[in-house]
């Protein structure tokens, strides 16, 4: 960091977004993509063949800052906000929790790339990320090269097995399914500690966050419609996103694209679940890449990630 950067020496909290990822994200251009349902933040950076980049919950784009620059050097990347998230639109509560199916974000962020001159891409997600990427690779398997998933089993796979010791470690995966609005009450009463139990307090969790980023995570996921999406998004996955598994594996639908499956052997995705087991079923040409780290994979252990996108990505 130099005197001149107009960052410097300031606080996290008070640094705008465009200083925050001029900070962390240098060399990426700030974009804000007209989707067909609202405007959607993306990023875009580098050189390349294409790759899109989709964080996890609470999170922004910002969690890919220790990774996205070094793909940079190969790759276009392209890292938005997922609707709900950061800077992007946040629908609003609805019976069905249609905004939020996965299969709605995924052609959410098929328009996005479009829109952007990409029509066949690379496909990266962590987490919630993970989730809108593994849906996309399954209803548009026309426009993913490739395709690499962070420290998730699909969510038919999770409701099925879970058990008391799951939901103990998990418990927010069953809180904000609750009918709203009871878990958006609640958690209104203090949601920054909510969200930082999240982002610091699940088994296995030791993720040595960027305070800047840290700071950029807790605002960004606090406010009502961050929190409502974030109600909604899980509410989706109990619901149409389950009810979409269970009819892709009565049909045999399968990821038909090459796919590598990251998760974090300390978390609680790693602890209570055959990872690769479950993937196989989804996934025919999958890999496998466990590492020795918690949930917050993009920040716990980014230079093992940076190694094998790489070589799987080339």
């Amino acid at each position: 960091m130099t005197p001149s950067e107009p960052w410097a020496g300031q606080p996290a909290e008070t640094l705008s977004p465009a200083d925050l990822d001029a900070a962390l994200l240098p060399g990426f251009e700030r974009r804000r993509v007209a989707a067909p349902e609202g405007e959607i933040l993306a990023l875009v950076g580098g050189a390349g063949p294409p790759l899109l980049m989709l964080h996890g919950d609470p999170q922004t784009h910002l969690c890919w800052h220790r990774i996205a620059p070094h793909l940079a050097e190969r790759f276009t990347v392209v890292l938005t906000d997922l609707r709900g998230r950061g800077e992007s639109h946040k629908p609003g509560a609805s019976p069905d929790h249609r905004a939020y199916h996965k299969r709605t974000m995924a052609a959410e962020q098929v328009a996005v790339m479009e829109r952007l001159g990409f029509r066949r891409f690379a496909l990266v997600g962590h987490d919630r990320g993970a989730r809108v990427a593994r849906r996309l690779a399954l209803d548009h398997p026309d426009r993913v090269e490739r395709l690499a998933v962070m420290d998730i089993v699909p969510a038919l796979d999770f409701y099925e097995r879970a058990d008391g010791v799951i939901a103990q470690d998990y418990f927010y995966f069953f809180f904000l399914t609750q009918p709203a609005p009871l878990p958006e009450h609640l958690i209104a009463g203090d949601p920054r500690a909510f969200m930082r139990q999240i982002l610091t307090g699940l088994p296995g969790q030791a993720a040595p966050y960027d305070p800047r980023a840290l700071e950029a995570y807790l605002a960004a996921a606090s406010s009502a419609p961050a929190i409502a999406a974030m109600c909604e998004c899980f509410r989706a996955g109990l619901t149409g996103d389950v009810a979409a598994d269970r009819a892709d594996r009565a049909a045999g639908r399968q990821i038909a694209c090459p796919t590598l499956v990251f998760w974090g052997e300390e978390g609680v995705v790693g602890r209570h679940f055959d990872v690769a087991a479950i993937w196989r079923a989804w996934a025919p040409q999958a890999a496998f890449a466990p590492l020795p780290c918690g949930h917050f994979i993009p920040e716990e252990a980014p230079e093992a990630v940076v190694d094998s996108l790489l070589a799987f990505l080339a």
